[in-house]
């Protein structure tokens, strides 16, 4: 079994958008931020990159996937694809306030 490395180049690309919902938004006050993020990706990769674009510490990953679902237009059905939430917590003190720039 190989081992894959990736540089910080090529994990950036990987971390997608934070969803603006509801309970995203709401969790911000607990220092909890939340990211959509490549299938691929790993939380200790996930973890290297978030530390690295945003110069915090973070102490706890949660990730899931989203299952794909079938959306339907007229009489046409099709699935939207299937992704990755990542959940990530701060270390007290630390905050991100360039997550909308």
């Amino acid at each position: 079994m190989e081992k894959r490395t990736r540089n910080l180049g090529d994990l950036l690309t990987l971390i997608k958008y934070p969803p603006i919902t509801e309970k995203a938004v709401s969790l911000y006050g607990d220092r909890q931020y939340t990211f959509i993020v490549d299938k691929s990706l790993t939380k200790i990769e996930i973890k290297y990159v978030l530390e690295r674009i945003f110069n915090v510490t973070i102490i706890h990953v949660k990730t899931c996937m989203l299952p794909q679902k079938t959306r339907r237009v007229g009489r046409f059905v099709g699935k939207k694809s299937q992704y990755k939430k990542t959940y990530v917590k701060l270390k007290e003190g630390d905050s991100i306030t360039d997550l909308f720039n």
